[in-house]
């Protein structure tokens, strides 16, 4: 498994304005827009994520970790006994996911791009 790209989430109250000072202090732009999370990058492939609340899940992950196999991951999660918080879920904006809970109590959203 290879991990593709690892984008920290901040959980926000108030995503437009949270958007509006990210984008104007750093210059990093939206390049995806739910409405309940926003994903700002610096066109060289930095990338933040600030959301309000997870549409799906029942908790906002604090990372999201992107591999090319979603299942080995889930796998590896299982067999090292993490807690799995978000089942493995297909959800409709095109990614396949699940969510794990670390040692320190960390929320790590793990996806594939179907």
């Amino acid at each position: 498994m290879k991990v593709e790209r690892v984008v920290p989430n901040l959980s926000v109250d108030d995503l437009a304005e949270t958007v509006r000072q990210h984008t104007a202090v750093l210059g990093l732009r939206v390049v995806m827009d739910h409405g309940w999370i926003v994903t700002l990058d610096d066109r060289d492939g930095h990338q933040l994520s600030l959301m309000t609340t997870d549409a799906s899940a029942p908790v906002n992950p604090d990372v999201s970790i992107f591999v090319d196999d979603v299942h080995e991951a889930l796998a590896a999660a299982v067999e090292a006994g993490l807690e799995i918080v978000h089942p493995l879920t297909a959800e409709t904006w095109g990614v396949t996911r699940f969510f794990y809970r670390d040692a320190s109590g960390r929320v790590v959203n793990v996806g594939t791009h179907t």
